[in-house]
């Protein structure tokens, strides 16, 4: 007789690669603050894709100071590489440390002009449907319909 398949407590409601991302993001995220560098200074990571192998991962980052500071903050990334990398490799359980790449999230600066565009240009207020006037049935005889 087998036994019946207990549930497994490391279960989770999403994809392993999902937790993983959020998990690298946070980790970069708080050693970020640990890093004393203006160019890093108001940088967020938005997101991370590290691919199946867990051999790269992407980081894509925002800043206040738009597109004009990405290549500061892309060179200065590329300087604290290793330091980043390292931060993962002690405290992530995983066997390989992905070779980040960074990259600014244009999603982010694509919302960005739209919410821009929007806000210029606003949308004309739509006018009233009409209704007729008042006391106008289906016929527009000025009798009220009886719906026959």
């Amino acid at each position: 007789m087998t036994r019946p398949r207990r549930p497994s407590s490391n279960t989770h409601r999403y994809p392993r690669s999902a937790r993983l991302n959020e998990l690298l993001r946070e980790v970069l995220a708080d050693e970020l603050v640990q890093i004393d560098d203006d160019r890093l200074e108001w940088v967020s990571i938005t997101q991370i894709d590290v691919d199946s192998e867990m051999n790269h991962a992407t980081v894509y980052f925002d800043s206040m100071r738009g597109a004009e500071g990405d290549s500061e903050i892309v060179e200065a990334f590329a300087e604290y590489r290793k330091r980043l990398q390292g931060a993962i490799g002690r405290q992530v359980r995983a066997r390989k440390t992905p070779i980040l790449d960074f990259r600014p999230d244009e999603v982010i600066r694509a919302a960005e002009r739209i919410d821009q565009i929007l806000r210029e240009h606003p949308t004309p207020a739509r006018p009233e449907p009409d209704t007729g006037e008042l006391g106008t049935g289906e016929s527009g005889t000025g009798e009220l319909g009886t719906g026959e």
